[in-house]
């Protein structure tokens, strides 16, 4: 009985293990990542990745053009370069690989809509 009760916790412990690997990645990084998880957590599987991981593929001058509001009055309210913090937000603060995030955090004191915003 105590053989079976090893041999039945390390095949849970296995599964466990399994599961807590097979997360989802978005497709549009998919096709670009593949499987590697350190392409993106260069802090370590467990840690968010740097600002400097998304860096390597994403370009902030060109995320701030493309996010621009149409007219001046509201060019601040760009999520990329904005009043509060330039072009120096944590990407964290707003997108989420595995778990989307509701909102960016713009959205915790203001109302704006940003267009095509994927979390």
């Amino acid at each position: 009985m105590k053989n079976f009760n090893i041999i039945l916790g390390l095949v849970l412990l296995g599964l466990t293990s399994l599961s807590a690997q097979s997360v989802e990645i978005r497709d549009y990084h998919k096709d670009v990542i593949g499987n590697d998880c350190k392409t993106c957590h260069d802090n370590g599987i467990k840690q968010f990745p740097s600002d400097e991981a998304c860096l390597q593929c994403h370009n902030v001058d060109d995320l701030a053009k493309q996010t621009m509001p149409a007219n001046e009055e509201d060019k601040w309210q760009n999520p990329h370069n904005n009043l509060h913090y330039g072009k120096d937000v944590p990407c964290q603060e707003c997108h989420g690989e595995h778990t989307p995030k509701k909102q960016p955090l713009c959205n915790t004191c203001h109302t704006f809509k940003f267009k095509g915003y994927k979390g």
